[in-house]
């Protein structure tokens, strides 16, 4: 995990604002729209999407300085899911259970799931995001460290605005360019957005047919299986290779249990010749460790943080336990 001081955030501050100005960013800009039009972007679009662009300097700064503190599952659990929040699931799951049911089926993925993604994500659409995409993910493929991803994504947002899903104005996201309620960036939006209400138009930030049929659409093409949950806690009772550790190794619960891993209250693991499982430890070898099966894999294809997957998997776990009326 990384600190940050307030001396050195200040340092990071300063450097960005040399390195980058409105200046050069407006010649940039101009680049930018015309290998968009030669990719075919219409002119009506370019002209509403980079309408009074301006540089986001705090997007660079953000980007830069991404601040993550020193804690532990156990201390970061209770903040990203506070019993406010398990209720919450549970009562929008059990309001829209005849959609997410019908979206579960369709695309292979647990309903319960679908609603823990929303809730880690956007707090089940609550907080969204409201910088222009266009505008940060343009300053951002400015600053040039990532500019390829970015430039990647200034094209899909504009592709997304040409094909009408939404208007240039009302694409709003986080400053990274995440956007709606499931916060896909604009490259995922292209390859997994859904038009599930057959209104024409995928909208992720206020359709939730779309919503929840997009963030399955997802899973499902990153190798979710629906008849698997995501991991479980469990204990090692004499130490494990190094090497045999982290999403890389794959081996059979059998194989685990013969290394001396066991479920998390002592006994054995289930005799399942058809699960194959990693041995991952979110913090260190003094933390919580999890045998996790494919769909943690999943989940760390939408967010490569073990703490996002632990975080997502227990919150649907609270939905499903206890059984909802």
């Amino acid at each position: 995990m990384w600190k940050r001081t307030l001396a050195g955030a200040l340092m990071s501050l300063s450097a960005g604002a040399a390195a980058v100005d409105a200046a050069g960013f407006k010649d940039y800009v101009e680049t930018l729209k015309a290998e968009a039009a030669e990719q075919g972007i219409k002119q009506s679009t370019l002209d509403s999407a980079f309408a009074d662009i301006k540089l986001f300097k705090r997007a660079i700064s953000a980007d830069r300085n991404q601040p993550e503190f020193k804690k532990t599952l156990d201390t970061y659990l209770p903040q990203a899911v506070p019993e406010w929040k398990v209720a919450q699931a549970r009562k929008l799951y059990k309001e829209h259970r005849e959609l997410l049911e019908e979206i579960g089926e369709a695309y292979g993925v647990q309903p319960r799931f679908i609603v823990a993604l929303w809730g880690i994500e956007t707090n089940f659409g609550g907080y969204t995001g409201n910088y222009p995409v266009v505008g940060t993910t343009a300053s951002l493929a400015y600053e040039g460290r990532r500019e390829a991803f970015f430039k990647e994504q200034v094209f899909a947002a504009l592709k997304i605005i040409d094909d009408g899903h939404i208007t240039a104005d009302k694409m709003r996201g986080s400053w990274a360019g995440a956007m709606g309620q499931t916060q896909f960036m604009p490259t995922s939006f292209l390859s997994y957005a859904v038009d599930y209400d057959g209104d024409g138009r995928k909208d992720i930030w206020h359709t939730l047919p779309d919503v929840f049929a997009s963030a399955a659409n997802y899973l499902k093409n990153v190798g979710w299986q629906y008849d698997q949950t995501w991991a479980r806690q469990v204990r090692v009772t004499e130490p494990v290779a190094e090497e045999l550790q982290g999403l890389e190794v794959k081996k059979s619960l059998a194989e685990w249990q013969a290394l001396g891993v066991r479920k998390y209250d002592g006994g054995n693991l289930p005799n399942r010749a058809d699960i194959e499982a990693s041995l991952v430890f979110p913090d260190d070898a003094d933390g919580r460790v999890y045998l996790a099966y494919a769909n943690y894999d999943a989940l760390m294809r939408w967010n490569r943080s073990h703490y996002f997957a632990v975080a997502v998997g227990y919150l649907s776990d609270r939905i499903k336990f206890p059984a909802i009326e």
